[in-house]
């Protein structure tokens, strides 16, 4: 295989100021600097999240995106570097690549291991599933929301295992990102929770009012009905019935018919029924042998897209040992 040369990225040499007047008078903050800086309104939000803009001397945090600015004042941002100026780094040594489910015109489906994050978060990190595409699909750099997200259309948690779909062209990105946000994608997850579930064999309708109470790391809750009427919650919507039911634990099955981080931890866990070893949503540490949450997304379609994942052996390992 020809050896990949990345070019060293170009950060922002020094802070940018922002200098706020009558135009940006009542502007929502996101919408603001993704304007004045050339980036998307999610990469206004990264900055905002890793603490990279202070408004006149105060720090903000993702929570100030909706801010309304003012005619005066003066935004600081630290230097960053501009999405189509960073590059994803390739597979380190020992890296496997992951199996490829089925592939067409312009992406691909991959079953994602546990443990593995699906892009980097930062420059040079290497282990992410974007880094072996990009390894064997160079022309994936900038499409969709570009940089280190290129070709990204959805997002699995680092240790849930199964199905991830990957754009490697820019008019399958928007496609299949389009039927994301419009919920007209099918994804069918397994997962092994703690209890016995008691829920009808044709399965539970649920929806449910969320919003990420902690961002890093990430942590969502249930909002209580002030915060859904303020518009400060997210409602999730999902089908889930039961497969199998051990002593203490069940195999169940969830149709999720909306996306939202933490969806199905954060739901099953408020039902009193957390995956096993979800640990940060209240599982008992190790129980059935769970050495991460049991998550696993087993099957994913769209028009002519169509994906499934068996579940991988630790997975087994433990379904054999509740039964």
């Amino acid at each position: 295989m020809e050896k990949i040369v990345l070019a060293p990225p170009k950060p922002s040499p020094t802070p940018r100021i922002l200098e706020l007047s009558a135009q940006s008078d009542g502007t929502r903050l996101d919408l603001f600097l993704a304007a004045q800086l050339g980036l998307s309104r999610a990469q206004a939000r990264r900055l905002l999240e890793r603490g990279a803009v202070a408004l006149d001397g105060r720090r903000l945090g993702l929570g100030d995106k909706g801010t309304a600015l003012g005619a005066r004042g003066e935004l600081s941002v630290a230097p960053f570097a501009a999405p189509a100026d960073q590059r994803i780094p390739p597979p380190g040594p020992g890296e496997s690549p992951p199996r490829v489910l089925a592939q067409g015109s312009g992406w691909l489906a991959l079953d994602k291991p546990a443990g593995m994050p699906v892009h980097p978060l930062v420059e040079g990190e290497t282990g992410t599933l974007l880094g072996q595409v990009f390894s064997l699909h160079p022309e994936i750099h900038g499409v969709g929301e570009g940089g280190l997200r290129s070709g990204v259309v959805h997002r699995l948690d680092v240790d849930t295992s199964g199905v991830m779909l990957v754009a490697t062209a820019e008019p399958a990105w928007a496609r299949i990102r389009a039927g994301f946000q419009n919920h007209r994608v099918a994804k069918r997850y397994l997962a092994l929770v703690e209890g016995v579930v008691e829920w009808p064999a044709e399965g539970l309708e649920l929806s449910l009012a969320l919003r990420v109470a902690r961002h890093r790391p990430a942590r969502v809750r249930v909002a209580t009905p002030e915060e859904a009427a303020r518009g400060r919650a997210r409602v999730i919507e999902q089908t889930m019935r039961p497969v199998e039911v051990f002593s203490g634990a069940s195999l169940v099955e969830i149709r999720p018919r909306t996306g939202f981080l933490h969806q199905i931890r954060a739901s099953l866990a408020h039902l009193g029924h957390p995956v096993l070893g979800d640990v940060r949503y209240g599982a008992e540490p190790g129980r059935g042998g769970a050495g991460r949450h049991m998550l696993h997304a087993a099957e994913i379609g769209f028009e002519e897209i169509a994906a499934e994942a068996a579940p991988p052996p630790d997975f087994h390992e433990v379904l054999e040992a509740l039964r």
